[in-house]
């Protein structure tokens, strides 16, 4: 087929093509760079944990007298809750994973006081900790019964011994480096590593250090307040939710039992704000893409209706609806691809600006062809029911006026 006469048609109306032609390349621009955070977003969202996350819940209490035992509490409390079906394990914990709240504390790899520390989320169990989160110990053991310290919750002071994740001991003592059995130091206080976890996330999800975790064998006295982390058997969480908090409520009743809240609520509370970020950013797009189609629509209907007695010459020369719907067709693809030649490079530098002022990742290359397919059937699609209804004009109705 012939171009020149398709372009001198357009140029002839050339306002309405312009315009058409400038939303799509700001529909490609959206659509590419939009997309692409909304995947980002995702992905963080989706990222391995490294614990059992649908089957872990926590609850606390709090003791109302003065003369409340904390620690007697504790082992009866695990001791009565373990005892129901259906519970894997449970332990006392400082804070909860994934929470959005927690305790961080710097560790290095000698004393040497000027030596930069490393910041990592910072866990306090019993024995039966790692079962509870439902952790990978990729190197070493667990901690025994013995190694746990008691200590107020005012003081300073570490166990002897500590478990790291992976990302920790890659921070602290460099990639692929020995951390089993090496020294590592919250202050000045050496501790042991006798464990390396493949992964757990701490309970800062936006930070880029989330995996950076150390676990500790002891539990901390002196506020009258105690948290629990439970797992049960798959299946069974919400059920043994409402049990667990009727069992400690029963086992004494001088405290009070609340924040019963699934550790997979935790984290969606955690990622709320990427969630709205992508859903938003989705919306848009649809409705852009939408308005986009509706533009072509608009444009070749227009360009259909003030060229009704062309299209009648033409078909009365011998044209069949097959060479109307391609002409029309082939215009439009003309304005879409000029449209998508612009907004490729507004595309490209507005992700340029992103990763300038903002640090985000630079764009996926498959987005950018990705989103041209989907834009040019966008146009093909739009175009095809005017131009089907410009192929339907009768020549005698057409040449009437000629």
């Amino acid at each position: 087929m012939d171009l020149i006469p398709v372009l001198k048609a357009l140029l002839r109306n050339k306002l309405g093509a312009i315009l058409v032609a400038a939303q799509i390349a700001v529909t490609l621009t959206v659509l590419c760079n939009g997309a692409f955070i909304a995947w980002k977003r995702y992905e963080h969202m989706t990222r391995p944990t490294g614990m059992d996350v649908m089957n872990i819940f926590s609850i606390a209490v709090i003791g109302i007298d003065e003369d409340y035992d904390e620690q007697g509490s504790v082992n009866r409390d695990v001791e009565a809750i373990e005892a129901l079906p259906g519970i894997i394990s449970a332990t006392p914990i400082n804070s909860v994973p994934l929470s959005g709240g927690g305790w961080g504390e710097g560790f290095k790899n000698s004393p040497d006081p000027d030596q930069p520390a490393d910041t990592a989320n910072v866990y306090w169990v019993n024995e039966e900790g790692l079962e509870t989160l439902g952790v990978t110990l990729a190197e070493g053991r667990t901690f025994t019964r013995d190694e746990i310290l008691i200590r107020d919750s005012n003081e300073r002071g570490y166990p002897e011994v500590v478990i790291i994740t992976r990302a920790l001991a890659d921070q602290v003592f460099g990639e692929g480096e020995p951390a089993l059995g090496e020294m590592i130091y919250p202050d000045d206080d050496p501790m042991r590593v006798i464990g390396i976890l493949e992964r757990m996330q701490g309970a800062w999800l936006g930070w880029d250090g989330v995996e950076r975790v150390a676990v500790m064998p002891g539990l901390m006295t002196g506020d009258r307040f105690t948290r629990y982390l439970i797992r049960t058997e798959p299946g069974q969480r919400d059920e043994l939710m409402a049990t667990v908090e009727t069992t400690l409520a029963d086992l004494d009743p001088r405290r009070i039992v609340r924040s019963n809240v699934s550790m997979e609520e935790y984290r969606a509370d955690s990622y709320a704000g990427d969630r709205a970020i992508a859903v938003t950013l989705l919306i848009v797009i649809v409705m852009l893409v939408v308005i986009t189609g509706l533009g072509i629509v608009g444009l070749v209907s227009f360009m259909v209706s003030q060229r009704t007695k062309q299209i009648g010459t033409r078909r009365a020369l011998g044209a069949q609806r097959f060479h109307v719907v391609r002409y029309f067709l082939v215009e439009n693809w003309l304005i879409t691809s000029i449209g998508l030649s612009v907004g490729v490079i507004l595309t490209m530098g507005l992700n340029y600006w992103l990763v300038s002022s903002f640090s985000m990742a630079r764009l996926d290359w498959t987005f950018v062809p990705a989103g041209l397919v989907l834009i040019w059937s966008l146009g093909l699609l739009a175009a095809f029911g005017p131009a089907r209804r410009a192929a339907r004009v009768s020549p005698a109705i057409a040449t009437r006026t000629v």
